[in-house]
């Protein structure tokens, strides 16, 4: 059986916390075979008084302080600190609902010799909101996560770790390094880049999956996608060859809603030719989503998840526009 180590990167997770580290103590795993390492990002609600309280019960839980609030400077603290065999990194908001994950985690490693472990990550909760289901089946659907991701797959396979690596053997942080903290978003990505980079194998398997909350408004989730979409900007800075129309053909297609909006008035063939791509991209999110809503029998779907999609395209390709220029100044001396 081997040892794991639980890192939680947590701020300001007050309402989730508790559960977590319940779904984690109910575990069927050895309570001397795992420990959790909660790292605060300076959390302004009281999110440390609950983890505090669980530490002074539970001597397998430890609170650490992460000054820089980031994500990334969590999960190197925590994996700085670990003493287990396995780094598993876990949200501080998402839901466990098998408590035999931990299990799962040690057979699939046992029976694949994987080096690292993804899992699917759905979007799904007890008594969402209209808004929040379209959100999470948008999300599924191939228009609305990247086309080779693996993070809705239901199949055990082998596979990329770029999109779903979760879980580490610790001896991989000493072959690539840990996780780059000038990222404050797809910091996971970039590490898991560097393990395929140095042909490191991951295992997919479903049953180490958890669920995650989606989020409640349509300001929240284009505020997380414009961080996606930024994110991804600060891969290719780093990993020029991560470039592909996959990954930033959502910033073209802004730019080009913008550039054509601009252009359309001088010329009434441009202006023809925008309401026709613009006509195109409304049937396939208007189809999209009344296959959605036939599936999964919600015919309220229908009324938001075109809206959805529209937040989902377009905060990400804000957020590729926006570090695009951010970079772009940053690199005139007359900015500085």
């Amino acid at each position: 059986m081997l040892s794991l180590s639980i890192i939680i990167p947590v701020r300001n997770e007050s309402q989730h916390i508790a559960e977590v580290l319940d779904r984690l103590l109910e575990q069927d795993y050895c309570v001397d075979k795992f420990e959790i390492l909660v790292v605060d990002g300076c959390s302004t609600d009281n999110t440390v008084e609950v983890v505090r309280k669980y530490a002074e019960r539970y001597s397998c839980i430890c609170l650490f302080d992460n000054p820089k609030r980031l994500s990334s400077a969590a999960r190197n603290i925590g994996i700085e600190r670990a003493n287990g065999e396995v780094i598993l990194i876990i949200d501080g908001h998402c839901l466990i609902d098998n408590c035999e994950m931990l299990k799962n985690v040690d057979r699939a490693f046992a029976e694949s010799h994987a080096d690292c472990l993804g899992r699917p990550q759905p979007l799904e909760m007890a008594g969402a909101s209209a808004w929040q289901w379209a959100i999470a089946h948008a999300r599924r659907s191939p228009l609305g996560h990247h086309p080779d991701s693996f993070i809705y797959s239901g199949q055990a396979q082998f596979s990329p770790a770029i999109s779903v690596a979760v879980a580490y053997r610790k001896k991989i942080f000493e072959m690539v390094g840990t996780f780059d903290e000038t990222f404050d978003a797809c910091e996971d990505v970039e590490m898991n880049y560097r393990i395929d980079r140095a042909k490191l194998i991951c295992y997919f398997d479903p049953a180490i999956a958890v669920h995650y909350v989606p989020r409640k408004t349509l300001a929240g989730l284009m505020f997380q996608m414009h961080r996606y979409g930024r994110g991804r900007v600060k891969l290719f800075r780093k990993h020029r060859e991560t470039f592909s129309l996959k990954s930033f053909g959502l910033g073209f297609f802004v730019f080009g809603v913008i550039l054509g909006l601009l252009s359309s008035w001088f010329h009434v063939l441009l202006l023809s030719f925008y309401i026709f791509v613009l006509g195109f991209y409304i049937l396939a999110i208007l189809c999209e989503s009344i296959r959605i809503t036939i599936l999964n029998c919600r015919f309220v779907l229908l009324f938001f998840l075109p809206i959805v999609f529209v937040a989902i395209h377009f905060g990400f390709g804000f957020g590729i526009l926006c570090e695009f220029l951010r970079g772009l100044q940053k690199g005139n001396p007359n900015t500085q």
